[in-house]
This record gives C-alpha cells, structure tokens and sequence, in this order.
C-alpha cells in the first residue's frame, strides 16, 4: 500500500469514516495530519492499534485536549479497548496532572460511553479496603520498580513534609491507582512513561519509569514506539526531550 492508502485503511479502521479529502474550511491540514499520524506513523513499530489508542487518550488527557479525546475514546472503542480500560487510563492520569484535568477528561470519556449505550458507572476496579492498605499494597507495586528513591531525596523537608510527601505519592499513585484491576501492570508503567513525555519539564522522571517500565516487562522498542506514536499530539520537541532522557536506558 501507498501512504494515502495506509492512511484511508487506518482512519477506516479506528474512526469507521472515509479519511480526510477537500471537504471542509482546512482540507490540506487535516490531509498533513492524518496522512503522518495514520499513514506514516501507526506503521511503524510493534504496537497494535488498542494499545495505540490507549496511548493517544493519555496523551489528550493530559494536554487536555477534549475535543480530540472524544473522537479517540470512539476510536479506543472501535479499536478493541474495553471501556474499564480506557477509564483506567484516564484515571491515573490524576497524581500526574491534577484531578480537575482528569475530571474534565472523564466528562468528556462518558459522553462517549453514552453515546454508545455503556451502562454507567462501569463496574469498580478498586481492590483497596482501608487506609493503611492505601499505603502497604501501594509500597508493594512502587518498591520493586522505583526502590525508596523518592523517600530518599526529600528529607530535607522541613518538619512533618518530609514524611508527608513520599508518603502521599505511595498511597495516591500506586495504592489508589495502580492496585486498580482494568490494565496489567505492563501497560500502566508504558503509559506512565507516555504522560510523563506529554506534560513536559518531567526528564528526570521520563527518566525513572523509563527503567519502572522496562522493569515491568514493556521492551525498549514498545517504549520508543509509545513516544513515537505520541508525537503526532505532544509534538516532537518533546518527543525529543523524552528520547534524550532516556537515552542510556534505551541503547543499554
């Protein structure tokens, strides 16, 4: 196939729609847009077109672009995404770019599961019974990837924060997040490493779950691939600030 019949077969397959002609006030635009995200990009790499999806609504949650996370929630659908799954990845967004982003994203995620008949609220994931188990069962899934680096370089805290701090990342990130069922370990930690591109000003963290997720079973070329794939809606300068970042780990 040539590109612009790359292009039509992948909008056909995620969207159900014929890919972008002159129709419309920007038809050139969305052909540029399409032709690279669709034709170009969506074919190179070894990730299928659910986990690509998956990736997208991350990167649109977190750069809060609704109106395009809505036609991808769609195409999440189309794509083979259950709805728990792509609820998943919007929710643990929230430690990363704050709750009223996530709430926005969340709106505009069952507008779309309305639209296609999903009974709401979706079953719960949350395998969490109190509060202490908030902190031991998130310590388990964070201690084996990322050690005790975070309670480590943040002593320096004046008084109670130094405990405080470290602790709240444990009990939110991974006690309320990451011990949900809906999505494998696996493919938080990719997605993780997605968001963490998307918001910018984050290498050093890029960094960290970078190796998080490579210990967690993703493989380098699944990791570049995300980032790849997550170009087209982040943009390349981050793209290439998330490469840099990552570059000892991902040539090792």
């Amino acid at each position: 196939m040539n590109r612009k019949e790359r292009t039509a077969e992948k909008v056909e397959e995620l969207f159900h729609i014929p890919a972008a002609g002159d129709e419309g006030t920007d038809p050139e635009f969305m052909q540029i847009l399409q032709g690279f995200i669709f034709g170009d990009v969506c074919y190179v790499g070894s990730l299928d077109n659910r986990m690509r999806e998956l990736v997208t609504i991350t990167v649109l949650t977190t750069v809060s672009t609704l109106p395009q996370l809505d036609a991808h929630v769609q195409a999440g659908l189309n794509a083979g995404c259950t709805p728990v799954e792509i609820r998943e990845a919007i929710y643990q967004c929230a430690p990363f770019i704050g709750f009223p982003k996530t709430l926005n994203a969340i709106q505009t995620m069952n507008q779309v599961f309305a639209r296609n008949n999903i009974p709401l609220p979706l079953p719960s994931q949350g395998n969490i019974q109190d509060s202490q188990e908030r902190y031991e069962k998130g310590l388990a899934l964070q201690a084996p990837l990322y050690g005790d680096e975070i309670a480590r370089k943040y002593t320096w805290l004046p008084g109670e924060f130094a405990q405080a701090v470290p602790r709240f990342l444990t009990q939110l990130c991974f006690g309320d997040f990451h011990t949900r069922s809906g999505l494998d370990r696996k493919t938080r930690e990719l997605l993780t490493v997605v968001l963490l591109a998307a918001l910018g000003g984050a290498d050093l963290q890029v960094k960290s779950h970078l190796e998080g997720a490579l210990k967690a079973g993703n493989t380098r070329e699944e990791l570049v691939c995300a980032l790849v794939h997550a170009s087209g809606y982040m943009g390349f300068p981050r793209l290439f600030n998330a490469l840099n970042a990552g570059r000892e780990i991902l040539t090792d």
